[in-house]
């Protein structure tokens, strides 16, 4: 079988014929769901026709509920009258009504639709509908008709960057007053900042609307509303638009792996049945999240979801998606308790061939829609082909998140003393990958930051952070855990993949954590925010660690580091000493608490004169200022062969040396 993927790994030709299942099932469905010769693309209409559509003379509306034995729509037009305006029925569990005069609904109407099945009359949101709004009241939710100017977009076309330096961000809790932040004051406020700092890219989430604010928008109910929590879909556009302008491309964190239980405001027995989107019985119920998962083998189901990421691109101008919960799908267990320690665990009943062919499909639709679009999976299971294009055998996925990263970072900080820790395992943890696979590596993401876990610096420093972040403070606690906050970082981004995320307000050391309003805190807002003003203070240190973040961003754009792999050079075990090169830099970090080196010898690839262009312990970054970096260095050969400069590593140090060009 002529696939590239087994020039990758050899060692997947064991496993041949599940890579044959894999894409004969890919090739069926896409016969099946688009012919011959029939493209993805054209497919993926169901918004164009489900859903309220105004014309010249008035208002469609569709749904589509196969089990329904009548459908009605109600709403502000008809004084929520339940039974007046009937849907005709069509052919495949399609229902239609036209809704005579323009002025028959308005921006802002609200509106719901009424499911007859099995004798009940059962209250429901249209599936795709635009807006979604939650009555200050009753806590109700209602669907909500969208009817807005027409949005001018200033950037027509933006073109992505290919290297990719990732900004994971909340818009609700973007702002530093208590409350809920807007599209608006994300796009005047934190966009700046983020283009500030180096970033090109942004991962927003909780954009798709979802009916519990705490689930960090992972419960969607509503797959074609923009959160109304925000403000409205014109506002999120020129939010995007504004992003492009200032070269920031924009993924949506996409929610496919499932859908929120609820069946009011969700799609949840839409028609009365359980299996209108989902699995029946067991399967259709997912253990550990208490939601309700995809029946992907249901053409129904494909059109609608193919349908929504069509959607977001093409009415929003999102420039990719970032797939959550990928490991769930693709296994019968979700991968609970698995240790992917062998292939036999991708290769075996447990895996859900439907939905890998959903993400094949899925992949390929979004590049006929942009051939630039970005895709990123979250897959902490290192599925074989995950990031390898679908002819080669692949699931079609730009990126995967390099999960086993900020695990890895927390390890060692609850499990091991610092003079413990392994040179060896950090490599291997941050250099080990699918060969032709392409990784975002990041220290910590939004998992870390919420309550019941701790951020990287939070977890270094502690209380210590409510006390001894003045710049005069000489806490041996804050000084400890800014230089590793540093060098965590910068080994995170030099060897760990072919792009970088940080999550918001995680590059100054945000100290706390993230809480969501609940019935816990008696619904409070106050750790459900970023505090920008701690970065902004000239009192307060977590300046330093913001400026370090927007330097070590731009020395990684200058030498184009994710151009080339990292390339051990020395490791350095018993005095905790990593030294690799990668794009023409060589790195030497010293992790020794204690001991600082004089007159170490750092290996060079090849002989010349060098000079430190970076280093960790710069004064403008909280340091002391002992790396010089206007000093030359002259390589010298060694009795080995290897050429050697004799520098001065300090302890918990990290620093980078260029070749001087003459």
């Amino acid at each position: 079988m002529d696939y590239k993927i087994f020039e990758y790994d050899p060692d997947l030709l064991t496993y041949e014929r599940d890579i044959a299942l894999r894409m004969e099932n890919y090739r069926r469905k896409h016969k099946e769901l688009v012919g011959e010769n029939g493209s993805l693309c054209d497919f993926a209409n169901g918004h164009e026709y489900f859903g309220f559509h105004k014309t010249a003379d008035g208002w469609y509306y569709r749904e589509w509920a196969p089990a329904a034995e009548e459908v009605y729509l109600t709403g502000d037009m008809v004084g929520w009258r339940w039974l007046d305006l009937k849907l005709t029925p069509k052919e495949n569990g399609i229902f239609e009504i036209f809704l005579p005069g323009t002025d028959s609904l308005w921006d802002g109407c609200r509106v719901k639709v009424i499911i007859r099945h099995g004798g009940e009359l059962l209250e429901r949101i249209p599936l795709y509908i635009r807006r979604v709004e939650q009555d200050p009241v009753t806590c109700a939710f209602c669907g909500v008709i969208v009817d807005e100017p027409t949005y001018v977009w200033k950037k027509k076309k933006f073109h992505p960057k290919k290297n990719l330096y990732v900004y994971e961000c909340h818009v609700g809790m973007a702002q530093e007053t208590e409350g809920i932040g807007t599209y608006r004051e994300f796009e005047e406020k934190i966009l700046p900042r983020i283009a500030d700092l180096g970033y090109n890219t942004l991962q927003i989430m909780a954009i798709m609307e979802h009916p519990y604010y705490g689930s960090f928008g992972y419960q969607v109910s509503s797959f074609f509303a923009a959160c109304s929590r925000y403000g409205t879909p014109n506002e999120l556009k020129s939010l995007i638009d504004h992003a492009h302008s200032l070269g920031l491309a924009v993924l949506l964190d996409v929610v496919h792996s499932h859908a929120v239980k609820n069946t009011v405001e969700g799609l949840g027995a839409f028609d009365g049945t359980e299996t209108q989107f989902f699995h029946e019985g067991a399967r259709g119920d997912h253990p550990a999240w208490g939601t309700k998962l995809f029946n992907y083998e249901k053409n129904e189901v494909l059109h609608f979801l193919l349908s929504n990421l069509k959607f977001w691109m093409t009415e929003f101008h999102f420039d990719g998606f970032r797939f959550d919960g990928v490991t769930s799908m693709i296994y019968h267990d979700h991968g609970l308790g698995v240790s992917f320690t062998d292939y036999s665990k991708y290769f075996s009943m447990n895996t859900d061939m439907e939905a890998l062919t959903y993400l094949q499909l899925a992949n390929e639709l979004i590049r006929e829609v942009n051939p630039e679009a970005i895709t990123v999976a979250e897959d902490m299971s290192a599925m074989p082909g995950m990031c390898l294009p679908i002819e080669e055998g692949g699931i079609g996925f730009d990126y995967r998140l390099a999960m086993g990263m900020p695990d890895l970072w927390i390890k060692l900080l609850k499990e091991k003393r610092d003079e413990e820790w392994n040179m060896w395992q950090i490599w291997h943890e941050l250099t080990s990958r699918r060969a032709g696979e392409k990784y975002i590596a990041y220290a910590e993401s939004h998992d870390q930051a919420l309550v019941g876990d701790k951020t990287l610096m939070f977890r270094l420093c502690d209380s210590r952070m409510y006390t001894d972040m003045c710049k005069e403070s000489r806490d041996p606690v804050i000084l400890r855990g800014m230089a590793l906050h540093k060098m965590i970082r910068l080994a995170t981004l030099s060897m760990g993949g072919e792009g970088y995320l940080n999550f918001m307000g995680n590059e100054f050391g945000h100290p706390e954590w993230i809480d969501f309003p609940r019935e816990g805190n008696g619904w409070s807002y106050f750790y459900c925010r970023r505090q920008w003003s701690l970065a902004d203070s000239e009192v307060l240190k977590y300046g330093y660690l913001r400026e370090f973040d927007k330097q070590m961003l731009a020395l990684a754009k200058r030498y184009r580091i994710f151009s080339h792999p990292a390339r051990a050079l020395f490791i350095d075990e018993y005095a905790q000493i990593l030294i690799y090169e990668r794009g023409g830099m060589i790195f030497a970090l010293n992790f020794n608490p204690h001991r600082s080196f004089e007159g170490y010898y750092l290996p060079v690839p090849e002989k010349g004169r060098y000079r430190a262009v970076f280093s960790t312990d710069r004064a403008e970054f909280g340091g002391e200022d002992r790396i010089s970096e206007t000093y030359v260095y002259t390589a010298e050969r060694h009795v080995d062969g290897v050429w050697k400069l004799p520098i001065y590593l300090p302890a918990r140090t990290a620093l980078c040396m260029a070749k001087v060009r003459t």
